[in-house]
């Protein structure tokens, strides 16, 4: 079992090497997880830099200490995969950022398509963006990643094009899609954007748009799936095609 991982700031140290952990993360390594001196943690700011550790002891039920190693950082891996994910209905939105997360995507843009069910708008839109975030943060650190994907802004239609206008390879899941994903032409570095439309599927109107963009509409397989699995279904493809599981 791989080290856990927790959320940190900054990684100052009291100057002997003791760092401590605190706080709801602190609260949750020493309360939730029990964890114990002499068991190895990794700490991480989310964006690429971590350090190795080694629990010391604790601190009441909210303070962990640790000794810790050297901070490093990890360098992005390419190409770089975005996924665009129509609004889904519930909770499912959040399974698609958790799941996407697991499978290593770098980046997750809202999109309210036309025929999305769900409006994102006001403090609605705003709470619902803050949970998306919040579930790339834990998924993160629970398939232990030190570089958490970036959850954007909810994107119109029109920004949704000038993203796969600037990609270097860029695709729609459509089942009009006479290609398949499978044995597409992928770069070796650069941008790669994929566009995941909502249950209702992408309006001819968006898929003009982006075929306008310089997108081309994909098929997955024969089956059908859902708005909030199709992307960690293509995710997985396209990651292992590009080599970034091997």
């Amino acid at each position: 079992m791989t080290a856990p991982v927790f959320v940190v700031d900054h990684f100052g140290t009291d100057g002997s090497g003791r760092y401590v952990l605190d706080g709801p993360e602190g609260r949750h390594a020493v309360s939730v997880k029990r964890l114990r001196a002499g068991e190895d943690v990794v700490l991480t700011d989310g964006a690429g830099r971590w350090a190795e550790g080694v629990v010391d002891g604790t601190e009441g039920k909210d303070r962990l200490v640790v000794r810790l190693g050297e901070v490093t950082e990890e360098a992005e891996e390419f190409p770089r995969l975005t996924v665009v994910q129509a609004l889904p209905k519930g909770d499912r939105g959040e399974l698609a950022v958790e799941t996407m997360t697991e499978v290593g995507v770098d980046a997750v843009v809202p999109w309210q398509a036309s025929r999305c069910i769900t409006q994102w708008k006001g403090e609605r839109g705003a709470k619902s963006l803050a949970k998306w975030r919040a579930t790339a943060r834990e998924a993160g650190k629970q398939s232990r990643r030190v570089r958490f994907p970036e959850v954007g802004d909810a994107a119109t239609t029109k920004r949704v094009a000038s993203l796969l206008a600037e990609a270097d390879f860029a695709a729609v899941l459509h089942e009009s899609g006479t290609r398949a994903l499978a044995t597409a032409e992928l770069p070796a570095t650069g941008d790669i954007v994929l566009v995941v439309g909502p249950e209702g599927g992408v309006s001819p109107e968006e898929l003009a748009l982006f075929e306008e963009a310089g997108a081309r509409a994909y098929r997955l397989g024969r089956s059908v799936l859902r708005t909030s699995t199709a992307g960690t279904a293509a995710a997985a493809l396209l990651l292992g095609r590009t080599g970034r599981w091997s």
